[in-house]
């Protein structure tokens, strides 16, 4: 899967994504499942994943520098950390949750002290209230909305990490779609 092209991926996270949230989940939020299928595609790159930098350029792995970091940020620079927080924690606590049990390492993952859950709900609320000067993306809505339902896209996630697992195993693809008799 990740030798493919980047439109490739987004259009299988899209499927994916789609199908969980609208179908299993009956979430019917157009704007929030094309922001979580991005993520996706965005987090398959590990830079991306680790993005967020000091001062000295020093990439930060864990999410208690990532705050101290953005209370030093102004704007849309200090939105744009915010979100990364809040898609950082989603990503970890939906897609790979094991990670953030037992001791934390840098490898593994977690922070001793930091609740993914409450600390991702929370940034995802600061950066859909900070005013831009400019057209960003995404909008504060679609933040506001993974705040308040970051507990459902994290298990929306989960699901989504079940499905490619299933596929990667069946190694087939999906049925077709029948349209009509």
């Amino acid at each position: 899967m990740y030798a493919e092209s980047p439109s490739v991926l987004r259009r299988f996270f899209s499927g994916i994504s789609e199908y969980t949230f609208g179908v299993r989940l009956g979430m019917a939020d157009p704007p929030l499942i094309d922001y979580i299928s991005d993520l996706l595609t965005r987090f398959v790159r590990h830079d991306v994943i680790y993005h967020v930098r000091d001062p000295s350029g020093q990439r930060l792995q864990d999410v208690h520098a990532m705050l101290g970091e953005a209370q030093e940020r102004v704007g849309d620079a200090r939105r744009e950390v915010h979100r990364h927080i809040g898609d950082y924690t989603l990503f970890w606590s939906g897609v790979y949750p094991e990670t953030l049990r037992g001791a934390p390492t840098p490898r593994r993952g977690g922070d001793p002290v930091v609740d993914y859950q409450e600390e991702g709900k929370r940034a995802y609320w600061i950066a859909s209230t900070i005013q831009s000067g400019s057209q960003v993306e995404p909008p504060a809505d679609v933040l506001e909305r993974l705040s308040r339902n970051f507990e459902v896209c994290a298990f929306g996630l989960r699901e989504i990490r079940s499905e490619w697992e299933r596929r990667d195993v069946d190694d087939r693809p999906p049925p077709p779609l029948l349209l009509g008799p």
